[in-house]
């Protein structure tokens, strides 16, 4: 077995136990110190990092369970996060560009409606790019409820951002 450490093991997963956080609790000052309080808690068990069969599923489980603690402990009404984007390509228009933002913030307002079962399963593949296998044994559901809830995520954004796009509401 694989001798983990907390430099080269653990340490790098910050980013993606940010993520997570981020999506579930819509607030990047609790998203940090969720990922504060995950690496923390997987510092204090460092004696049985080698029980563990994957060490990236136990501290997203963790940091999911603290991300959800947190959000029922602030009543959090979902609010829209911001995205940041990457300079556009040449050729696009002023327009285009414009309308592009609007539609992203348009898919992430309707993500952040998602029920938080939905919400965290569509981030963890869509944005994660996690397989089912992974987010079944992370959320506790097995690979079928998992491709239940993100089918069904997946046809009320396409089904609410059609309304929208077509009609314009």
């Amino acid at each position: 077995m694989k001798e983990i450490t907390f430099r080269n093991d653990i340490l790098p997963l910050k980013d993606k136990l940010f993520r997570l956080a981020l999506r579930i609790t819509l607030r990047r000052d609790e998203a940090e110190d969720i990922v504060q309080e995950t690496l923390l808690k997987l510092w204090n068990q460092r004696e049985g990092w080698q029980e563990i069969a994957s060490i990236e599923a136990y501290a997203l489980t963790i940091c999911r369970n603290l991300a959800i603690d947190a959000t029922q402990r602030a009543a959090n009404s979902n609010v829209a996060i911001s995205e940041e984007h990457d300079a556009s390509p040449a050729g696009r228009t002023p327009f285009e560009e414009a309308n592009d933002r609007q539609r992203i913030e348009i898919v992430t307002g309707l993500m952040n409606q998602l029920p938080e079962v939905q919400r965290t399963i569509i981030h963890l593949r869509d944005i994660e790019g996690k397989q089912y296998k992974e987010i079944a044994s992370m959320l506790q559901l097995s690979e079928a409820q998992v491709k239940v809830y993100l089918f069904r995520a997946r046809q009320k954004i396409k089904a609410k951002f059609t309304e929208i796009d077509q009609y314009g509401l």
